[in-house]
C-alpha cells in the first residue's frame, strides 16, 4: 500500500465522516465533532491538520499539530494521532508523524511533545522509535464548568 500525508485545507463532508470513524479507535470519551468544530481547527493558524490516504485515496489516519508562540519558544504539540485499525503497521502513524515535525521544525519549534496513554503500546514504541523520550513531568488538569 501506497500512503499519501496532506494538510487539510476545508473541513468536508468526507473529512467529517472519516473523523468519526477514526477518533472513536482513539478516545472512547470524544464526542462526533461537527462541521463546524473540524473547520475552525483547519482554518486556524495554530493547528494543522493531517491526514493519511491509501491507494483508493480513502483516509487511513489522522494527526493535528497545535503550533504557538510564547515568550520562552515556539511550542509544537501533537494531538490525536489516529491509524484506521485496517491500516495499521503499514507506516501511516510514522508518516503522518514525521510530516508533523517537518512542518514543526520549519516553524522554528526546537523540540516537539506529545502525550500516550500507557496502554496504546504500539504507539509508544513508534514514538520510542522516532526518539521521542519519556519525560518525568507532572501534567495538571482542573475541569471547567
Amino acid at each position: 500500500m501506497t500512503l499519501s500525508i496532506e494538510r487539510v485545507v476545508v473541513a468536508d463532508s468526507e473529512l467529517v465522516a472519516a473523523v468519526r470513524r477514526l477518533l472513536p479507535q482513539l478516545s472512547e470519551t470524544a464526542g462526533p465533532p461537527e462541521a463546524y468544530d473540524l473547520e475552525s481547527i483547519v482554518t486556524s493558524p495554530a493547528t494543522t491538520m493531517l491526514v493519511a490516504r491509501d491507494d483508493d485515496h480513502d483516509i487511513v489516519g489522522m494527526l493535528t499539530l497545535a503550533l504557538f508562540r510564547l515568550p520562552s519558544a515556539v511550542r509544537a504539540w501533537i494531538e490525536d494521532v489516529v491509524v484506521d485499525e485496517s491500516a495499521r503497521r503499514l507506516g501511516a502513524g510514522r508518516a503522518l508523524v514525521d510530516a508533523a515535525l517537518a512542518l514543526a521544525a520549519d516553524a522554528g519549534a526546537a523540540r516537539v511533545d506529545l502525550t500516550s496513554n500507557p496502554s496504546r503500546e504500539s504507539a509508544r514504541r513508534l514514538y520510542e522509535s522516532m526518539g521521542f523520550e519519556e519525560r518525568t513531568t507532572t501534567v495538571f488538569r482542573r475541569h471547567l464548568p
